[in-house]
């Protein structure tokens, strides 16, 4: 279903998940190119893009979202038709776009005009209200990242394990969706994409140094989960090292008091086998070289 506000020569259309029937209108209204349809058709995302027509603009962008369990982050995709005097934004899902459009709905049936006057306002408005809701969802990543750093010294192995690979597969999924993207947010800022409006460059700016930054937050992020993996390996294999050392120190002293019981275990004559106190010798000596090597472990430090 396609919804449409108007005001004056602007109109904002959007669409939530296209039917055949819708892209069949936009095909009669605007005469958009095929391969552009196909693309609204997908039901898997497209890598972001830009294509530039003489009389539009079609783009394909990418933003994050958390899942309904507030854990992993999903990619919400965007499409945008952008011409003169319409924008028609296209989404798979009820999301912020659609939030956006909603309230400026609900402003028009109130009577009120909408604050922008022209397209490339109107495309400004929405891509600073997806950067400052991924600007806050990379905030929360980076907690969450905080969170594994001081959660490395903690008992409960396998819930630190599994908190960090949750965070690492956050940042990893940011840091692909962003990465393409850097180029064509340029794009528009050094004007190789002039747009309909003029004057728009420093607005262009503002969205890529809202990109840029989320960006540099992505990667300092990725730097620190991928240091607090490494410094958690260390930590469990300095652990297990550790348990290791101490089976076979404990080994390497039961060893020779194994061979002695076992040796005397034997139905054959051994010295002290007849003695009356030979149980005691023997215990005692056991016990000495027990003892001794316990010693002798502490002096080369390997206890």
């Amino acid at each position: 279903m396609i919804e449409t506000i108007k005001y004056g020569t602007l109109r904002w259309s959007h669409i939530v998940r296209p039917s055949e029937e819708d892209l069949e209108i936009l095909k009669e209204q605007h005469h958009f190119h095929p391969l552009d349809l196909e693309d609204c058709r997908s039901v898997i995302n497209l890598r972001p893009k830009i294509d530039v027509y003489d009389d539009y603009y079609f783009l394909i962008l990418h933003f994050p979202s958390f899942d309904s369990s507030e854990t992993f982050v999903d990619t919400k995709e965007i499409k945008v038709f952008w011409g003169k005097d319409f924008l028609i934004t296209i989404g798979k899902s009820h999301w912020l776009v659609k939030e956006m459009f909603s309230q400026e709905k609900s402003r028009a049936m109130a009577g009120k005009k909408m604050e922008v006057g022209s397209s490339d306002a109107l495309l400004y408005m929405i891509l600073e209200g997806l950067m400052k809701e991924t600007q806050s969802l990379v905030e929360k990543v980076e907690k969450e990242v905080d969170g594994c750093g001081k959660s490395l010294f903690n008992r409960k192995a396998e819930k630190t394990i599994e908190k960090i690979s949750v965070t690492q597969k956050n940042v990893v999924l940011l840091n692909t969706m962003f990465k393409p993207q850097l180029v064509l947010f340029n794009r528009l800022q050094t004007g190789t994409i002039p747009g309909y409006a003029e004057n728009m460059e420093d607005y262009w700016g503002n969205i890529l140094d809202y990109y840029q930054k989320i960006w540099d937050m992505v990667e300092d992020a990725g730097e620190l989960i991928r240091g607090y993996s490494r410094t958690f390996d260390s930590l469990q294999m300095n652990k297990t090292n550790e348990v290791i050392k101490i089976l076979t120190l404990i080994s390497s002293i039961l060893l020779p008091l194994t061979f002695i019981a076992s040796l005397y275990g034997m139905n054959i004559d051994l010295p002290l086998a007849g003695h009356p106190f030979s149980f005691i010798i023997l215990t005692v000596a056991m016990v000495a070289i027990a003892v001794g090597m316990i010693v002798y472990f502490k002096a080369r430090k390997w206890m």
